[in-house]
């Protein structure tokens, strides 16, 4: 393969400084409670309210800024994210068997208690990032779910379209906390007024600061996985536009300075024609200052010989977002392994995915897609097991366990086993 354009060597994204700023947030919530989450959220948002929690009245006058033509789109991503979600669900089943003659063995889907969904602010108020993690839990049959979400900085209130997607989705509580100590406060609760009760689960996308929180705090809770700088993948031949690469390369590239954005082709034209597609859109697109640093520093555009080396190369970059503008491309759905979200054919895009076609956007990043798909209903689900055995099950079953419990010197394992044939 050929480098058109190659990043250089960049430095890890999780700084030390990082690392332990948030592990210090963490143990201060964890033994000071409401007092350490106060001082962070007045340091770093400027919020201190009298409660956290959002009163109905919070809400309403939230829901009350919210016109129609922003609530239209809200509402339809809900119920594609809701619909795909209630899919995916219907192929979770229980069951039971009989694998030997008097065993019986199952298992049984049950659902998470409590789950915690962070919305981030940031830079940009992203709605669709409320339905992704609170519809699909509730879809999943968490009973509670807990949405914390930071105050736009300068206005002390909630963005209105944003809580406008979580009560909408289906959030039992709302918070408006930002940051790693929003994520400490749902994992240990807090004795605010009313009190936030600990979760068994987080999960959402954030900055550095709440990814590594969230790695920090894993077996505390679970969560849903480690979600880094958004990343997108092209996989194009000579029949792709020019235009539209660029514009889907770009697209994700606003997100951040940190973003990756790769252009993988067969075609030289196509290469230098995107290329100079980039160069001409960035000179009127409004986030140009984000999207363009980031191409400068990050993008890169490579040109392989064949349609094989092309897939071998995307399994190895293993991205987040992966498009396909070829002409066949189901060839490639058949024969690509490492990807988060898959967008086949010209007409697919990353940016459906992101506000609400239906797929989930919250996905695998810095090459987790190797062993991980995105978030998914599944996430929300325990998938348990459970046997019954009768007087006839232990007569065929007590034997090779108290043998084996003997070849590995594990006397007490072979009594119990002996105990159930000793009649």
């Amino acid at each position: 393969m050929e480098y058109f354009k190659k990043a250089p060597p960049q430095p890890s994204s999780v700084s030390q400084e990082i690392r332990d700023t948030v592990s210090r947030i963490i143990s201060e919530v964890e033994h000071e409670g409401i007092v350490a989450v106060r001082r962070y959220s007045e340091k770093f948002d400027g919020w201190n309210p009298p409660s956290f929690r959002l009163s109905e009245h919070d809400i309403e006058k939230g829901l009350s800024a919210v016109d129609a033509h922003t609530a239209h789109p809200i509402d339809f991503a809900i119920e594609q994210v809701r619909k795909f979600a209630q899919l995916q669900r219907a192929t979770l089943t229980d069951f039971e068997a009989e694998t030997l003659p008097g065993v019986t063995l199952g298992q049984k889907q049950i659902p998470v208690n409590a789950v915690g969904s962070y919305i981030p602010g940031g830079r940009y108020p992203l709605m669709a990032s409320a339905v992704m993690t609170i519809c699909v839990p509730k879809v999943a049959g968490v009973k509670r779910v807990v949405a914390s979400v930071p105050v736009q900085r300068g206005t002390n209130r909630v963005n209105p379209a944003q809580l406008y997607a979580i009560v909408k989705s289906g959030a039992d509580e709302i918070f408006s906390i930002g940051g790693a100590q929003a994520l400490a406060a749902m994992a240990f609760g807090l004795e605010d007024s009313p009190p936030l009760k600990a979760v068994d689960m987080i999960v959402g996308a954030g900055n550095a600061y709440v990814a590594e929180a969230k790695r920090q705090l894993f077996g505390v809770v679970g969560i849903d996985l480690l979600a880094g700088p958004t990343e997108i993948c092209v996989l194009a031949d000579d029949s792709a536009d020019p235009a539209v690469a660029a514009a889907d390369l770009l697209g994700q590239a606003e997100h951040g300075t940190n973003s990756q954005s790769v252009l993988v082709t067969t075609s030289r034209a196509l290469a230098q024609a995107t290329a100079k597609e980039i160069d001409r859109q960035l000179q009127t697109l409004p986030t140009a200052a984000v999207a363009g640093q980031s191409w400068r520093d990050l993008g890169e555009i490579i040109i392989v010989e064949s349609d094989e080396e092309m897939v071998q190369v995307s399994d190895q970059i293993a991205s987040e977002h992966l498009e396909v503008q070829t002409r066949d491309p189901n060839w490639y759905l058949a024969r690509l392994t490492n990807y988060g979200s898959l967008f086949l054919g010209h007409n697919a895009t990353v940016v459906y995915g992101d506000k609400g076609i239906g797929t989930n956007h919250v996905l695998p990043t810095s090459r987790a897609a190797r062993y991980t798909g995105g978030l998914w209903v599944g996430k929300f689900i325990k998938t348990v097991t459970w046997q019954t055995v009768t007087d006839t099950g232990n007569l065929g079953v007590a034997p090779f366990a108290a043998a084996m419990a003997d070849a590995e010197g594990l006397a007490g394992h072979a009594v119990t086993a002996r105990l159930r044939i000793r009649d």
